[in-house]
């Protein structure tokens, strides 16, 4: 059998899913710590502004309706007009926007552009992304060695399946089955983006969630998110043709055309 001596041992399974899933869920864990950290973010202990006292309670109104724990609420220091949140569960998460929001947006946008944020939480969006990297990620390795072993022992015709040769496809397939899995996940981080605007016309009415995002078309700067967190942006990476493949978000256009459509 492939499974006993002859490729992966139990052991070996067992390292391929603490590979598999250990890295996505220490992403996870780490996923607010590391977000305010490289975005700059400060959360907001005490408002002194009346923007920052709005920030708050509309943040705080809205995990209230959705029957969720009030999420830390941040604001990160960039000209973009960006937000995103991350968070390990639905009850320790984080709400941040980017100064440039709240100077650019009139407060219906913004509260479009918080509800779509706290339905990214309430879908539990970002524990569900890490269950799919995990679990993509643990294919990858496991059929790649799969692969390599088949190469090396039917093709080269080794004892073992475990030469010099099975390495190299191992290699190889891991690359290209990469690939396949990043496609994946990046068609399910742009679905995504569909449920939380329609999640967040619920929440805030689609007029502000459709003017939002018009607004955000707008915007003539570069998202400065790093690419860690750039996924969980409401303005996100887009990209059309066969880079749009690997796209985290679909086409501004796109996500309004769907709310009207929504609507009709």
């Amino acid at each position: 059998m492939f499974w006993r001596g002859r490729g992966v041992t139990c052991l070996q399974v067992m390292d391929i899913l603490c590979f598999g899933f250990g890295g996505a869920f220490l992403s996870l864990s780490l996923s607010k710590w590391s977000a305010k950290r490289m975005s700059g973010a400060v959360v907001i202990k005490n408002p002194t502004t009346a923007t920052e006292q709005w920030l708050v309670n509309t943040v705080r109104n809205q995990a209230q309706r959705v029957g969720i724990t009030m999420p830390e609420v941040a604001i990160f220091d960039s000209p973009e007009v960006n937000a995103f949140a991350t968070g390990m569960t639905k009850n320790r998460s984080l709400v941040a926007v980017s100064a440039g929001l709240l100077n650019a947006m009139t407060r219906d946008k913004a509260e479009g552009v918080l509800a779509h944020e706290m339905s990214h939480i309430t879908n539990g969006d970002m524990v569900t992304l890490t269950l799919i990297q995990g679990v993509l990620n643990t294919f990858v390795v496991f059929l790649s060695r799969v692969i390599g072993y088949a190469v090396d022992k039917f093709v080269f015709d080794t004892r073992r399946g475990t030469g010099p040769a099975s390495f190299l496809v191992r290699i190889v397939a891991e690359i290209l089955l990469g690939i396949a899995a990043s496609v994946v996940v990046m068609w399910f981080s742009r679905q995504r983006e569909f449920r939380a605007d329609a999640g967040a016309a619920g929440l805030a009415g689609r007029e502000k969630m459709i003017a939002a995002l018009e607004k955000l078309k707008m915007q003539q700067l570069p998202s400065a998110l790093p690419k860690q967190i750039a996924a969980f942006g409401i303005s996100g990476r887009e990209s059309r043709g066969l880079r749009r493949l690997f796209s985290t978000h679909p086409t501004l256009d796109e996500r309004i055309a769907r709310l009207r459509g929504q609507q009709a």
